[in-house]
C-alpha cells in the first residue's frame, strides 16, 4: 500500500472508533452514589393497579409504594400556567377521556379531571413529594415539551426541597443536558428504546438511530442508562460497561433483575431491593 495513504487511512480507522466511543461515553458517579439507587425495585407510575382501581401516577399509588418499600418512579410536565403536575401522556385521552394536550390546559382545569375514571385527580409534583417522605429512591422523569428549560428550573427548585434520595432522567439528551451543567451533583439518566418504537412516536432516521444507541450522551454524560427491555445496541452495553448503571423498563415479571442495576417493574410485587 501507498506509505502516503496508510497515515489517513488509519487516522480515519482510529476515529471510526473513537468518535462512537466519546459520544456514547457516560459521566462519573462515585460509588456511593450509585450505590443508593442499585438493586432497586422502582414502581412504574407508582404501585397502580391492572384493573385501574388505582391509577398510574396518583396520589394513592405513590403512597402504596412508600408505604410498601419500593423506590418511585413518575413522570413530570407543566401545565398551561406553569404549573409542575405528575401525568404521562402528552394528552389526556387515554387516563382521562379529555381530547386535550395537558399543557393546553391549566392547573385548575386539571384539577377538575379524574384519572381511569376513579376518584383520584392529576397531582402537582409539590403534592406527591410530600407525600412519598421516606421512600427508598426516587426517579423523575422529565417529559420533553414545548418548554423544556422552565421544567427544567421548576422540577429541580422542587427538588432542593426535597429530603430524600432521587435522580432524573429523559428521552430527551438535551433536558438531562441541562441537569449536568445546571445540578451536577444530581444523578441523571438517560431513557433510550429500540428504532422500532422511536418510529411509534414519529421520529425517524439519523435521530432515531443516535437516540437509540445513546450517541447523544456527549452531551449530557448520564450515569444511568434506562433502556426498555430487549435488545440493547452494543454501544449501549459499552456505556454500562464504561461505569454507567443498568435501568430496564418496564419489567413484568421477576426474573429481569437478573444483569439490571435497578428494575422499573409493575403489575407485580417483586422484592423491594435484590442486592
Amino acid at each position: 500500500m501507498n506509505r502516503k495513504l496508510l497515515k489517513p487511512l488509519l487516522g480515519l480507522s482510529a476515529a471510526a472508533v473513537l468518535l462512537p466511543l466519546y459520544a456514547a461515553a457516560p459521566g462519573h458517579a462515585s460509588r456511593r452514589q450509585k450505590e443508593i439507587f442499585r438493586g432497586v425495585n422502582y414502581a412504574h407510575r407508582g404501585l397502580h393497579t391492572r384493573d385501574k382501581a388505582i391509577p398510574e401516577n396518583s396520589l394513592e399509588a405513590f403512597r402504596r409504594a412508600a408505604r410498601e418499600g419500593y423506590g418511585i418512579e413518575l413522570d413530570v410536565q407543566l401545565s398551561k400556567d406553569g404549573e409542575v403536575v405528575v401525568f404521562h401522556d402528552d394528552t389526556l385521552d387515554r387516563v382521562c377521556g379529555v381530547h386535550a394536550r395537558v399543557d393546553e390546559l391549566t392547573w385548575k382545569e386539571l384539577q377538575e379531571l379524574r384519572l381511569c375514571g376513579s376518584e383520584e385527580g392529576i397531582p402537582l409534583f409539590s403534592e406527591v413529594l410530600k407525600n412519598i417522605r421516606g421512600c427508598e429512591a426516587l426517579i423523575v422523569e422529565l417529559k420533553n415539551g414545548p418548554r423544556n428549560r422552565e421544567l427544567c428550573e421548576k422540577t429541580y427548585s422542587l427538588l432542593t426541597a426535597y429530603h430524600g434520595n432521587v435522580c432524573i432522567e429523559s428521552f430527551n439528551p438535551l433536558i438531562v443536558a441541562w441537569f449536568r451543567f445546571h445540578a451536577p451533583d444530581l444523578i441523571r439518566g438517560q431513557l433510550a428504546t429500540s428504532m422500532k418504537n422511536y418510529a411509534e412516536d414519529g421520529i425517524t432516521g439519523l435521530k432515531a438511530f443516535l437516540l437509540h444507541n445513546t450517541l447523544l450522551n456527549f452531551l449530557a454524560r448520564p450515569q444511568f442508562v434506562a433502556y426498555r427491555i430487549g435488545y440493547r445496541p452494543p454501544l449501549v452495553r459499552l456505556c454500562t460497561r464504561l461505569g454507567a448503571l443498568n435501568i430496564c423498563w418496564t419489567s413484568h415479571e421477576p426474573r429481569n433483575e437478573k444483569g439490571r442495576d435497578a428494575v422499573i417493574f409493575e403489575f407485580y410485587r417483586p422484592r423491594q431491593r435484590y442486592r
